[in-house]
């Protein structure tokens, strides 16, 4: 059985109760975490006080402590992972920006450029999250795609099995969303 197997199987176990399963979860996927945690905070300033062992720890705890999830598998699970690693590092965001939002500190930027350069600047984070959240209220599928594609760093084809659709939805919908937050971020 191959790790990505195992990585399903026991989120099988977990989803039909077995809180072992717990136990032999996380040791199976912590690497994988830590490189999505790493991705994740390579575009958050130099300085920031999460480090990839603690923003994984802070998500693998949220997302356990759910109770009745349904896994439908390894994907789905990773996926889930980045979305909450995008709302820690937002939190995080929000707190140190309160109050520093607003006149001519505020700035638009295009999705683009917070692939470049949101690390320097936190108040851009927080621009993308209030237009993704928009974009999920028009339509939550392209909203994950984001998440899974610009937030977990995941393949199309990742993406394409955590949501269920196919790969060449996945690239439609992505360059939908892509064009849309541009938009939307657009000075």
């Amino acid at each position: 059985m191959s790790q990505q197997e195992g990585v399903t199987q026991v989120l099988l176990q977990m989803s039909e109760g077995d809180r072992a399963a717990l136990d032999r979860l996380l040791p199976l996927i912590y690497e994988e975490l830590r490189v999505i945690a790493r991705r994740a905070l390579r575009r958050e300033r130099p300085d920031h006080t999460l480090t990839p062992t603690a923003l994984v720890h802070e998500a693998f705890l949220k997302l356990v402590q759910i109770e009745h999830v349904d896994w439908r598998g390894r994907a789905h699970f990773f996926g889930a992972c980045a979305s909450e690693m995008r709302r820690i590092l937002v939190s995080y965001a929000r707190m140190r920006h309160a109050g520093k939002r607003g006149g001519a500190a505020a700035r638009m930027v295009t999705l683009d450029d917070l692939i470049v350069a949101a690390h320097t600047r936190p108040g851009e984070v927080l621009s993308l999250d209030e237009a993704l959240d928009r974009l999920a209220a028009l339509d939550a599928r392209q909203a994950q795609i984001v998440e899974h594609r610009f937030f977990a760093g995941m393949t199309v084809d990742d993406t394409a099995e955590a949501l269920g659709i196919s790969p060449a939805t996945v690239k439609r919908e992505w360059a939908l969303a892509r064009a849309w937050l541009n938009r939307e971020l657009a000075p």
